[in-house]
Order: structure tokens, then C-alpha cells, then sequence
């Protein structure tokens, strides 16, 4: 049941976005959910690779690499499915940082303060 809540408050943290982000488009809550999933499934599995494939640029830039990353997680994630859509990489990034802080804070009203 928290998976299900969880994949529901990332599909309106997504929804949120394209009134936050310019260049961010999602059709519908449809498109939310799936988007939402794609993106989960993305962050799972190939981010982990590119985290550590670019370890030493991230350790270089002090962090700040791994922005980019999620930046491009964004744009593969719009790439696989038609009714999301990112612009461009710096939307990326920021639509990244943007659904990172909604869906944090959703989570931490749907599931309370001490985010069980």
C-alpha cells in the first residue's frame, strides 16, 4: 500500500512541474503515473551505473555532477514516453530539483513527519 501511495505522490509532484519549470510538459495524470514509474525504474537501474562510472567527475565538481545526471535521467525518462515532455537539459536539471523537493515534501504530509 505505501508503494501505491508513493507512485501517487510522484505522479502530482510530476503534475506540479510544468507550472514550476518552463519547458516541462505532462500531458495528463495518466502520463504522470507512468512518467513516475519510468522514472523510478530509471533511477534504479541505470543511475547507479552512472553514478559510479562517473565517480571521479562528481568527486571533481564536489557533488555537483550528480545534477547533471539526474538532469539526464530526466531527459531519457521524456524520450521513452509521448505526453512527457522535457525542452532541454537545463530544464532537466531543474524539473529534476523541482520534483525531488515536491515529491519529498508530499511524502512527508502524506506520510507524516517521521517519514516512516
Amino acid at each position: 500500500m505505501r508503494l501505491l501511495l508513493l507512485w501517487l505522490v510522484n505522479a502530482l509532484a510530476l503534475l506540479a512541474l510544468p507550472y514550476l519549470v518552463p519547458g516541462i510538459q505532462v500531458a495528463g495524470f495518466g502520463t504522470a503515473l507512468w512518467a513516475a514509474a519510468v522514472l523510478g525504474l530509471i533511477n534504479a537501474v541505470i543511475r547507479p551505473v552512472l553514478v559510479l562510472l562517473t565517480l571521479p567527475i562528481t568527486l571533481l565538481t564536489l557533488g555537483l555532477f550528480i545534477l547533471a545526471i539526474n538532469g539526464l535521467m530526466f531527459l531519457l525518462a521524456a524520450q521513452l514516453l509521448q505526453g512527457f515532455a522535457v525542452a532541454g537539459f537545463w530544464s532537466g536539471v531543474l524539473g529534476s530539483l523541482a520534483y525531488s523537493v515536491i515529491s519529498w515534501l508530499l511524502s512527508r504530509i502524506v506520510f507524516g513527519v517521521a517519514g516512516r
